[in-house]
């Protein structure tokens, strides 16, 4: 079996390692998203395009770079579902971000958005890199 370390290299794209990927390399090898992103750690490979949008990517000078942006109405529900998920630090870990997306049939992309919305913060990545 391939290790992460291979899968790792064979995955970079322009020398990063997009956050898809990671779990794909995990679902693949049978391992945690977290130790493919601790790996990654180690190897000194950054991490891209996170499928929150907590780092940007695509060039700046094109206009292509994305990145959270606050919504400015959050629909009720999300705002409540969004609130009752906080953490003790009253931050949103990634892994509640995602359920709530798929409870909502929305992109992730938008939970971050309406997170921000509500000057609320994503936390705990669960591929470490925050």
């Amino acid at each position: 079996m391939e290790d992460i370390t291979e899968a790792i290299s064979r995955a970079l794209v322009d020398g990063q390692l997009p956050c898809a990927v990671v779990f794909e390399i995990a679902e693949t090898l049978g391992v945690e998203p977290l130790q493919v992103g601790e790996e990654a750690d180690r190897l000194d490979v950054r991490l891209s395009h996170c499928q929150l949008g907590l780092f940007g990517w695509g060039p700046k000078a094109e206009g292509k770079y994305r990145r959270v942006k606050p919504l400015k109405e959050v629909p009720p529900a999300l705002a409540a579902a969004i609130r009752a998920a906080l953490g003790k630090d009253s931050r949103l870990a990634c892994v509640d971000a995602w359920r709530i997306a798929a409870q909502f049939g929305i992109a992730k992309q938008t939970v971050a958005d309406a997170a921000e919305g509500l000057e609320l913060r994503v936390s705990h990545c669960q591929l470490g890199a925050f």
